[in-house]
């Protein structure tokens, strides 16, 4: 066939799959059932004009069509990597992750019960081996997320729906296609597989495939930010990612090319949108959307096309292995949703999913243009039995067919027929109040747009009342329950939580907020938003104290430092604190001014003012988190402050210099000029100080007036001796009642120290833990970092050498000890 001939016939494909979505929402059917409906059509005619040996251009048209130039393996190699890809860059992972446990459930063991259940039920009544019947249960337990979510978007329903259909067909392609694959193997050599060894060798092609998807994922992530301004660059990169993945994991080091692209997506979904601008990463997404557009419609249509030859074979006994692929797939599916789902939520790992809900999973468990590749794939291996190559053809092309036409077809009335496209009594309510303040915004609108266009007031007054089906129904659509006080207060506390996460992404957008820092707020910003919906007020404090935390990196940075004598780690995540911190104040400053103009109209003003209360109470505790590092480090606080500066002045140039050469008043040579001059500031503007910790044991002891008198060489002496420490705020350095092996001398900052009942403060120059030292008891209290506090440990041994080199200090240690003793005494009385 001619290349123009080949392109043409593309060409008119692209258009069919255009004409089909728009055929599809008017018939009121998923565009994948309408495809693989139009995709057998044509199969059908393709598959007659040969038969009639069609002569001339048809006859070639028709050829190709039977016999297009792509296997099962071009299939998975081209389209695969795409289709996973693209839909990991989709979701939202961070409200996946609060259903982690019934995706995973879904996606992983509800794959391995279908293929089991399948395979069992098949193999009295086949006549086949086992192996080939269970891989048939592979083949068929993918599910197709493209359909279902795409009949919820229609119709309205809840959104985890969708989260939970699209998070499962995500990860359950990995294990499938992956089980799948070590099914073939076995049966292509032949020997039974001992189940040990089967789930070695899924282990190993799992986790092999993570590892090689996270390390490439890794890489390209980090090369991000060195095309930052080209944008065809990061989807160049984007689109290149899938397939190295896939490629380098099957080729390379033979492990799951599938589970290597899914990882992938995750990776680069977790942390391309802070090293890229946020507009970048929306026209990024949409450049997936319309690539997986292309992708997801040309696999169908093309795995379509071959149904009609792969059902040539069928006989009527095959009708009654397809009802038993039928009955074991929902069976094995609904013993997942009914009794292992409900047992997550049991033991707490999962919030409750509904029956209903359970109900439209189970229904909606399409199968697609995966299924027909793996079994196209299995009909191409010359090393297979004919007899094994039709048993799959048929049951996997029949069951294909039965979930599209069924399934597919009377899925949107069951959401229906459960009152899941129908809004709840909330945002029922919610709804009354928004078109009531929108009618009133909008007659106020246009009213003034009546005065200066010149046209009659009488003209915008009739035109809410002459309208039957418009705006003058607003008002009685707005007919509905009021919101009680805690849905309006969960609501606010959502909308502040998402202007949040909005401002955050504005000051990186502008450049005003580094990548790493807007990586550390926007999670959090989106944990806020998660658990004021799920928790209100509650979860909404508890995520808010959470940004203010010092988490296990932190506790890491410090056991480096401490085993390891490495300061780099603690030194770069203070320094992020500090920024994170600066940026969180502004922020928050930033938010009443947003509930007075937007959240008291449609909430009130007794919500608008517990909101304002809840800002207060989190704006000090930044404050109070921050005033506490300044206190430490002022002078790099000040160099944090004029960078901030200096990157909201240099944004203010570049919006400048944008607006004048829009309006015309600069050309592009004086523009382009200005562009790099500004890029130059940016690049100096965007450079973040380095924060010295000032854990240098000889200048530590020198701030311990304990040691003032000693010559500069007996401070190194003794610094030699010393380990410094540095203490975070509510650190707990001493624990009553444990064994005493070291002593602290308090170079900077403060700890409280409580003894039975009664609470003394420790600072700069004071030293404690020696009672225990020089006793061998256990400690009498605990000691707590009030603040950021640098310190010097001081080991039993060690004091033994210092004591003995300077007496006078052994004197004043025995002094302090005494004065000690005395206190507590009075303390227990």
């Amino acid at each position: 066939m001619h290349l123009s001939l080949a392109l043409a016939i593309f060409a008119s494909l692209l258009i069919v799959i255009s004409l089909v979505q728009p055929a599809a929402a008017r018939a009121g059917l998923s565009s994948s059932v309408l495809l693989a409906v139009v995709g057998i059509v044509i199969g059908l005619v393709s598959e007659l004009a040969v038969s009639e040996r069609f002569a001339g251009g048809i006859g070639e048209i028709a050829e190709f069509l039977q016999n297009p130039p792509i296997n099962s393996h071009m299939f998975l190699s081209i389209f695969l990597p795409l289709l996973l890809f693209q839909t990991s860059l989709s979701l939202e992972l961070r409200q996946l992750s609060d259903d982690a446990a019934p995706i995973f459930t879904l996606a992983v063991i509800a794959v391995v019960a279908a293929t089991f259940a399948i395979g069992f039920a098949l193999w009295p009544f086949s006549g086949l081996p086992l192996v080939a019947c269970l891989m048939l249960g592979a083949i068929v337990a993918t599910t197709d997320p493209v359909a279902v979510v795409g009949i919820f978007r229609d119709v309205g329903a809840p959104s985890r729906l969708g989260r939970l259909v699209e998070g499962e067909s995500l990860l359950n392609d990995a294990a499938a296609i992956t089980l799948f694959t070590l099914l073939l193997s076995f049966l292509m050599g032949g020997a039974a597989p001992h189940p040990l060894a089967g789930l070695a060798i899924f282990i190993k092609t799992f986790l092999g495939g993570i590892a090689v998807g996270y390390c490439l994922a890794f890489a390209v992530v980090r090369l991000l930010p060195v095309v930052r301004d080209f944008r065809p660059a990061q989807v160049s990169l984007s689109l290149a990612l899938p397939y190295l993945s896939f490629v380098v994991a099957e080729e390379m080091f033979e492990v799951s090319g599938v589970v290597a692209v899914v990882t992938a997506g995750l990776v680069f979904t977790l942390g391309a949108p802070v090293r890229v601008r946020p507009d970048d990463w929306e026209y990024l997404r949409e450049v997936w959307e319309q690539i997986e557009f292309w992708a997801s419609s040309l696999i169908f249509i093309l795995a379509a096309l071959l149904v009609p030859k792969l059902l040539i074979q069928i006989e009527w006994s095959d009708l009654g292995l397809l009802i038993i692929v039928i009955v074991a797939a929902l069976l094995s599916r609904a013993v997942v949703l009914f009794g292992g789902l409900p047992i997550l939520s049991a033991a707490k790992l999962s919030e409750r999913i509904s029956n209903p809900f359970k109900l439209v999973i189970l229904w909606g468990g399409m199968r697609g243009a995966i299924t027909l590749a793996l079994a196209l794939a299995v009909t191409e291996n010359a090393l297979i039995s004919p007899e094994i190559q039709r048993f799959v053809a048929v049951l996997a092309t029949g069951f294909v067919l039965f979930t599209l036409l069924v399934y597919g077809t009377t899925l949107r009335p069951l959401v229906r027929l459960l009152k899941l496209d129908q809004l709840t009594p909330f945002d029922t309510a919610l709804r009354s109040q928004l078109l009531k303040n929108a009618q009133s915004d909008l007659t106020e609108t246009t009213l003034k747009l009546a005065k200066t266009y010149h046209i009659d007031p009488t003209v915008a007054d009739n035109l809410f009342r002459i309208s039957p089906a418009g705006v003058a129904n607003w008002a009685e659509a707005g007919d509905g329950e009021e919101i009680a006080d805690t849905q309006r207060l969960v609501l606010g506390l959502v909308t502040v939580a998402a202007k949040e996460r909005q401002l955050i992404l504005d000051k990186f957008r502008d450049r005003t907020l580094s990548a790493v820092v807007a990586s550390r707020l926007l999670p959090h910003a989106s944990r806020l938003v998660d658990q004021a919906r799920a928790n209100g007020r509650l979860g909404y404090n508890r995520s808010a104290a959470r940004i203010l935390a010092f988490t296990w990196r932190w506790r890491l940075s410090q056991w480096l430092h401490r085993r390891l004598g490495i300061e780099r780690f603690m030194s770069d995540l203070l320094s992020q604190r500090f920024e994170r911190l600066m940026v969180l104040r502004i922020v928050i400053e930033e938010l009443p001014r947003f509930i007075e103009e937007r959240v008291e109209p449609l909430l009130g003003a007794r919500v608008s003012k517990l909101l304002n209360d809840i800002l207060v109470q989190r704006r000090e505790a930044t404050v109070t988190a921050l005033d506490a590092l300044k206190l430490q480090y002022p002078e790099y606080a000040t160099a944090l402050e004029r960078r901030l500066l200096y990157q909201s002045a240099v944004r203010t140039e570049e919006l400048e210099c944008e607006r004048m050469f829009e309006e015309g008043m600069i050309g592009p040579e004086l523009f382009g000029e200005l562009r790099r001059r500004i890029a130059t500031e940016r690049e100096m503007a965007e450079r973040l100080p380095r924060l010295d910790l000032g854990l240098d044991p000889q200048q530590l002891v020198a701030q311990v007036p304990l040691f003032a008198r000693l010559s500069q060489e007996q401070r190194g002496r003794v610094a030699d001796l010393l380990t410094p420490h540095f203490a975070v705020p509510g650190e707990v350095l001493v624990r009553e009642g444990e064994r005493g092996s070291t002593m602290f001398f308090i170079s900077s900052g403060a700890v409280q120290v409580t003894v039975r009942g009664a609470v003394y403060r420790l600072g700069r120059g004071d030293f404690f833990g020696e009672m225990a030292l020089l006793s061998r008891a256990r400690r009498l209290g605990d000691v707590r970092a009030l603040g950021f506090c640098q310190l010097l440990i001081l080991s039993a041994d060690d004091l033994t050498a210092l004591t003995r080199s300077y007496p006078e200090i052994q004197h004043q240690i025995d002094a302090v000890a005494r004065q000690r003793q005395a206190m507590n005494r009075t303390a227990e009385r």
